[in-house]
């Protein structure tokens, strides 16, 4: 890469921060290696400011929370912290963010999966939705979780070990098909 490439807004996807205490601190400076808008809450603000990394937006409905003069704020009008930062990221035609997530309530991000490319980092895992079709190269014996209830889903290099919880079988591409827009799985990081 040329020392004279330039990231473009919205080129790299967003990090939404909506909890740090269980992510590793090499897995978040490579999320942040091309400069992405950061958006945090007013809890995950004060970790990341103590690193030193620089946030852009901090969405909350209580403004005496945020300290730093130097940062925008995103009301949440009441809505879950997730659902008001990924509408304003669909609204201003972000295509994709990574959101790193303590909790993990898959209902936030459901109204989203066609709108918006998501991957949540949550425990150790990344997770995010798929459509009917998709496939994928893993090595042999790799975990693959299935975290949405879908009607008649078929796959293929996948053997089941538990419910939800299916393995690759080989070396090579599985596949996953279902009757549903999409559904979300969880890989280990």
């Amino acid at each position: 890469m040329s020392s004279h490439h330039v990231v473009r807004e919205k080129q790299e996807p967003a990090l939404l921060v909506l909890g740090v205490d269980n992510f590793d601190e090499e897995l978040l400076g490579q999320l942040l290696e091309w400069s992405p808008t950061v958006i945090a809450t007013p809890q995950t603000a004060e970790k990341l400011d103590s690193l030193g990394i620089k946030i852009d937006w901090i969405i909350t409905d209580d403004t005496s929370q945020v300290e730093q003069s130097d940062i925008k704020i995103m009301n949440s009008n009441g809505k879950s912290l997730p659902n008001a930062a990924l509408e304003y990221l669909t609204g201003l035609e972000y295509p994709s963010v990574n959101i790193i997530a303590d909790e993990l309530t898959l209902d936030n991000y459901m109204p989203y999966a066609d709108k918006i490319n998501l991957v949540i980092f949550n425990r150790k895992k990344r997770i995010f939705p798929v459509a009917p079709g998709f496939s994928k190269w893993k090595p042999a014996g790799e975990v693959i979780a299935i975290l949405s209830h879908v009607a008649d889903l078929r796959s293929a290099g996948l053997k089941k070990i538990d419910e939800g919880c299916y393995e690759t079988s080989y070396d090579g591409i599985f596949c996953l098909d279902f009757d549903a827009p999409f559904m979300f799985i969880a890989e280990d990081l």
